[in-house]
Formats: structure tokens, sequence, C-alpha cells
């Protein structure tokens, strides 16, 4: 199996698949490289009477990404309380270190509950945020609303996209890798808005001094 590919999940594991990738992607650190939004998109493809790599069941892929996206938010929740700075400090990769910086900025900006379902759409971020939340000691059930609501749109969201998009163009899975690499991109460009945004802020602020 490559874990770097949505197809190679789905193909051998189906909807577990699924559930697997979006908890260690939202509940473990180690899982911040999975494709989450690859995987939903493609998954919502395979769940179309079209698709010829493999066919899904679109109710189970629903299912299963929902429970993957919240349960895997409320373990990395949990980790971050009990683990504290020391379980990041650990943590050599520097793009997991930006993704703390952003999770941090997002908190800071918005606020619990905006930052946490925002986080959710920002590959790395929604890795990081969780564990961050738990560390900063956000309210559990402030934390388990916001993050609930926010797993729910992403995970059923990204899906939805997939199927329709599926159904009303057949054969559409044979161009999974361009497909795949329009997703990639786009799931960026929060990220890419919020460095651009942190720049022309810093940038006056220095103007200002």
């Amino acid at each position: 199996m490559n874990p770097l590919s949505a197809t190679s999940w789905l193909a051998d594991l189906g909807a577990a698949g699924v559930f697997l990738v979006l908890f260690a992607e939202t509940g473990l650190l180690i899982g911040f490289f999975l494709p989450g939004d690859s995987l939903l998109f493609t998954a919502g493809l395979f769940c179309t009477t079209s698709a010829t790599v493999v066919h899904l069941s679109l109710p189970v892929v629903l299912l299963a990404a929902a429970a993957g996206a919240i349960s895997g938010a409320q373990a990395g929740f949990v980790l971050g309380r009990r683990g504290g700075r020391p379980l990041l400090a650990r943590v050599r990769n520097p793009h997991l270190h930006r993704g703390v910086e952003r999770a941090e900025e997002l908190l800071g900006r918005y606020g619990y509950a905006k930052a946490i379902v925002l986080a959710r759409f920002i590959p790395v971020v929604r890795t990081v945020l969780n564990p961050m939340a738990g560390i900063l000691a956000v309210p559990a059930r402030k934390f388990a609303l916001w993050q609930v609501l926010g797993g729910l749109l992403w995970s059923i969201g990204v899906t939805l996209a997939g199927y329709l998009l599926g159904a009303s163009i057949p054969g559409i899975d044979q161009y999974l890798l361009p497909i795949i690499a329009i997703i990639v991109v786009v799931s960026l460009v929060p990220l890419f808005l919020e460095l651009w945004r942190s720049r022309r802020r810093s940038r006056r602020g220095a103007a200002g001094r």
C-alpha cells in the first residue's frame, strides 16, 4: 500500500481506509502527511455507479469519514491536554512546526470556535490544532461542539462534492491524478492566503514604527 495514495487506501481497505486516514491525520501528529482532502473527494467519486476502479457505498463512506474526523480530533485534543507542549517539542518535522505556528495564529485571531472549524480545511493545521487546543486549555465542551461541526462540514462536504461530480460526469474517476492535483492545490489556498495576510500585517507594522 502507498500511504500517500488515496486510491491505494480505498482499493485495499475501502471505507475502513477513510476512517483510518482521517483519524490519523486529525488525531495523531505522525499522520500530517496523509491525503485527507484527496481521499475524501476520491471516496465520493468511487461511490458513484460509474466508478471503474472500486465501488463504495456512499452511506458507509460518509459514516466512516464523519467518525474518523470527529474521533481523531477528540483524540488529538486529549493528547494535547495530557502531553502538553513537550509533545509538540519532540516533533522534529519543520512542516509540523509551521503548522503549530499557523494553528496558534488562527486561535489567537479568530477565537476558539471559528479557528477550530476553519482549521479542518487547512492541511497540517488540522493535524496540530487539536492538540494545541488541549495544550491551551480550550474548554472541553466548547472544543467538542465546534470540532464536531467542523468535522462534519469538512468530511461530509468534500465527500459529497466528489460524489456529485462523479455522478454528473461518468467515467471521471479515470482522470484521478489531475483531479487530485487540483484538490491539493485548492486545499493549500487557505494556507497561502494566511501567509500572505500575515506578511502584509508584518510589513504594515514595520512601516508604522
